[in-house]
């Protein structure tokens, strides 16, 4: 299984928060990662719907945390950012045409696998992932002069 782009550039926007203090553009995040700051801005617009982070306007404002790193669970993350509905065919009523549906027992064992990896996900916060913010900053700030 692959996280989509909407998830992993969620993971990375909030580890790039969680190291950095104060407010941060979308500009200097996608610039850190070399993403693209539109698809950034989408990400960032749900993550703030969500309550993982807080957006300030205007000069001074930007994106941060909206809470601790220490509270944030990476598979409360990862539920609310992938679209899991769409795994496959059957996950989703409403567009399901496969005509092997009643009898088919694959929806089942795939459901409990992707329950058994958010459940592992669970396991861990984002404050795990940045566990050594110093050398994280470091990393990102030698990638961002590479790119320059």
């Amino acid at each position: 299984m692959r996280l989509s782009l909407h998830a992993d550039y969620a993971l990375r926007t909030l580890m790039y928060l969680a190291v950095h203090d104060g407010h941060r553009s979308i500009g200097e995040i996608a610039r850190a990662y070399d993403i693209s700051k539109n698809h950034l801005m989408k990400v960032a617009q749900r993550l703030v719907a969500e309550g993982f982070l807080d957006a300030v306007r205007g000069r001074s404002g930007g994106l941060r945390l909206a809470r601790g790193a220490d509270q944030i669970n990476v598979g409360n993350v990862a539920r609310k950012m992938e679209e899991t509905g769409s795994f496959v065919e059957c996950f989703d009523p409403a567009t399901n045409s496969c005509v092997i549906t009643p009898a088919c027992q694959l929806r089942h064992i795939l459901s409990g696998g992707l329950e058994a990896f958010f459940q592992h996900l669970d396991r861990y916060w984002l404050a795990d992932l940045v566990n050594d913010p110093a050398a994280m900053r470091e990393r990102l700030l030698s990638v961002s002069v590479d790119h320059c």
